[in-house]
């Protein structure tokens, strides 16, 4: 067949670091799907954050689905919300951080890989609650 087709409630949960306040559900990866990139949902705590970061080669995408953020992308902090993306180039540190009173949910993309899926999927699993399930079911 062609095509991979997975459901929100078959999806697995995991957090990089145990210490970590933001966790992903895994969508596509090269290590179970075969992609050239991964495809997750990033979920932020309120008041949750991605540590600084930078990639090498990848381009990553946000693409807020719910909650209120604010991303920095070297210097420039923005606000963001849902229905905004925000695409990040190769070698700009950066941080997504969740200012809302509820979880931030992003449709977070990284390509090529560059190791991301192996980095999740090597981290802590996570239990994802009603709401992540809500979410990755489409509803708001």
């Amino acid at each position: 067949m062609g095509a991979i087709l997975k459901r929100g409630a078959e999806l697995r949960g995991f957090r990089i670091s145990p210490t970590d306040s933001n966790y992903f559900a895994c969508l596509l990866d090269p290590i179970e799907d075969g992609a050239g990139f991964t495809l997750v949902v990033e979920v932020f705590a309120p008041g949750g954050a991605t540590p600084p970061n930078t990639h090498r080669a990848a381009q990553e995408a946000f693409f807020v689905l719910k909650g209120q953020g604010r991303a920095r992308a070297g210097e420039e902090w923005c606000e963001i919300g849902p229905g905004d993306t925000l695409m990040l180039q190769p070698g700009t540190e950066h941080v997504v951080e969740n200012t809302g009173p509820g979880k931030l949910y992003c449709l977070t993309l990284m390509a090529p890989d560059e190791d991301f899926a192996a980095l999740i999927r090597g981290g802590t699993p996570v239990e994802l609650d009603a709401e992540d399930r809500a979410v990755l079911a489409g509803a708001r």
